[in-house]
């Protein structure tokens, strides 16, 4: 499905061993077994279960992605340089411990509680009883801070850039049980690991299941050079917001002259919008953030790691890589904005564009968990939106009504099973993926367009360099086959729940409004958190769910005088115990009947 990196006639790429000397360099110890378990047992993580990868590629796998999972899977605890430490392969991102004057300063601790602190543990008993002085969120992705509470339980700073907490808590409130049912698709969480399987996730193998925290920071980054002392070590940052995360960093140890780049460049091409589902990020910002990392920091580095994958050591390694990775974003922005003033759409866009050669032979540029298919659409879609501009497109049936028609014009569903196997067998995959597709949505009961459906998205998968594209299709595959089969995710805490804002807890509510049931429901609520000091109004009309804070002196339908934590459990369900009213509690029982509930299962393949 992808070529394989450029190189001059005659040279193997295969045969470079670069990537896998740095990613051993600096090994101390390993975790075994490599399998971390909750307090009663269940399993959260196994990195032993990827042993395969040792094995030569199958022609179940692209030999690029399984060459990364070969690099990925490399599994304990590494010293990147004097005093800085990173503990690789015991969750989708790594865990990096810088050692101060009286502990160790932790980044990015992981997703979950329990893998967190089996990292430290690993650290701890190689390093020694250091306690833990302070923690760095470098962005507000929950592999990036859900593991806090298994290093610290607060006391220490706590740093983040600006924007932290808003970015971190509404991207599982607002789009929340969406973004995770995809998610099980993105990472491939319900496949086997195996050749035929789930071998990876391109920016690490997959991501742990155990408990998500979340301590709200005590520090804010706020602009770019400000510099900060923790345990006696110095840390210069640069804010990026709107590069990989809503709110990002990249900093400096100069005393240690190591660079964090956060997940700003690492060793794959990154996604400009990812499968899962995200706002879309800005690839112009994000290369000249890069340029301005290079400007900032690349001479006074001798190292520079990230969250994910292994360093890259040298001044002048570091700004190479900086520089093709700046270049990379900056490429694919420019030429996606030329040709789409050229009047192509995203997809033609992304069937015309290529790569310079030298970008295309660097393996840290390879489309592994982004790709320049989907990055050009999301490009084209920051710019120009959903609609290509072509009318025809602009009042489109939604995809099963279009499925049983075209299925009709065709002659039927034998009939479109009957063309797509030719299709098949001239290799054409992607028209036999759109043809099945079609007659599944036309009749989700025909058995023989799923069965060939499956089969051809297995075929798909395992052409698949980029290893999201791989779990999406084996994934999709398997639900055509078995049905939805409930993945294992990581378990939320109360943190998240208590670190929304009360405006953040409004929303939650209007999101769950079913418009027409409240049609012609009309109430409003005054909601007076007394250790916020704040009163709310919150008004329900035409089915949409409005909040005021401060609002005019008015009469309402039921006034609720509570505390934050009160208003977080009567939504949770513990009803109105200890909470003092004014008016009729049915008020509130009115908007509660009115609310409607996520599906965490709903159907992608079939209708």
């Amino acid at each position: 499905m992808a070529n394989l990196p450029f190189r001059e006639p005659g040279d193997d790429p295969f045969q470079e061993r670069d990537d896998f000397e740095d990613a051993d360099r600096g090994f101390i110890a390993k975790l075994s077994p490599a399998v971390v378990r909750t307090a009663e047992g269940r399993v959260v993580w196994d990195n032993d279960s990827y042993a395969f990868l040792q094995e030569e590629c199958p022609r179940t796998a692209h030999p690029a992605l399984w060459r990364l999972g070969q690099l990925c899977a490399r599994q304990g605890l590494y010293e990147v340089t004097d005093g800085v430490y990173q503990v690789r392969g015991l969750d989708l991102s790594n865990m990096t411990l810088v050692e101060g004057d009286t502990g160790v300063i932790v980044i990015d601790p992981l997703i979950s509680v329990e893998c967190a602190g089996a990292a430290l543990a690993l650290y701890r008993d190689n390093r020694g009883d250091r306690p833990v002085t302070g923690v760095v969120y470098t962005h507000s992705h929950v592999d990036h801070f859900g593991g806090v509470r298994g290093v610290t339980d607060g006391g220490v700073p706590i740093l983040a850039p600006a924007g932290f907490m808003e970015h971190a808590v509404t991207e599982h409130v607002y789009a929340g049980p969406a973004i995770t049912r995809r998610a099980v698709y993105m990472y491939g969480q319900a496949l086997e690991r195996s050749p035929r399987g789930q071998i990876g996730a391109g920016l690490g193998m997959a991501t742990s299941t155990g408990t998500v925290s979340l301590i709200p920071p005590t520090v804010c980054v706020s602009r770019t050079g400000q510099e900060e002392a923790v345990d006696g070590v110095r840390i210069v940052f640069q804010l990026t917001p709107g590069t990989e995360a809503p709110a990002e960093m990249n900093f400096l140890f100069p005393d240690r002259r190591a660079l964090c780049l956060a997940e700003n460049a690492t060793r794959n091409q990154h996604t400009l919008l990812p499968l899962r589902g995200s706002a879309v990020r800005d690839a112009r910002g994000w290369a000249r953030y890069l340029t301005e990392a290079i400007t900032l920091f690349a001479g006074r580095a001798d190292v520079a790691f990230a969250s994910h994958h292994w360093p890259t050591w040298g001044t002048d390694e570091v700004v190479r890589f900086l520089s093709q990775q700046r270049d990379l974003y900056a490429y694919l922005h420019d030429q996606t904005l030329r040709l789409m003033n050229k009047g192509l759409t995203g997809p033609e866009i992304a069937e015309a564009i290529r790569m310079p050669p030298r970008l295309e032979g660097a393996w840290h540029t390879r489309g592994h968990h982004g790709s320049v298919g989907h990055n050009v659409r999301a490009i084209y879609q920051r710019y120009l939106g959903w609609f290509d501009g072509n009318p025809a497109h602009l009042w489109e049936h939604p995809p099963r009504e279009s499925a049983a028609r075209y299925v009709s014009c065709l002659g039927g569903g034998a009939a479109v099973v009957a063309l797509a196997t030719d299709y098949i067998a001239a290799d054409d995959l992607r028209f036999a993926a759109q043809l099945l597709n079609h007659a599944v949505f036309a009749d989700e009961g025909n058995k023989e367009a799923r069965d060939l459906l499956a089969e051809v998205y297995t075929r798909l998968g395992y052409g698949a360099e980029n290893g999201t594209w791989r779990n999406f299709y084996l994934t999709g595959a398997r639900e055509l086959a078995d049905g939805i089969v409930p993945a294992v995710t990581a378990t939320a805490c109360p943190d998240l729940a208590t670190a929304l804002s009360v405006d953040q807890i409004f929303d939650s509510i209007a999101i769950r409004v079913h418009g027409p049931k409240a049609w012609n429901e009309s109430l409003s609520i005054d909601w007076d958190l007394t250790d916020v000091g704040t009163r709310y109004r919150t008004t329900l009309s035409n089915g949409a769910f409005v909040h005021q804070p401060d609002p005019p002196d008015e009469p309402v339908d039921l006034t609720l005088r509570l505390t934050k934590a009160q208003l977080i459990g009567l939504l949770a369900g513990k009803g109105v115990e200890g909470v003092e009213r004014e008016g009729s509690i049915g008020v509130l029982q009115r908007l509660v009947a009115v609310l409607d509930d996520p599906r965490p299962d709903f159907p992608i393949v079939t209708p």
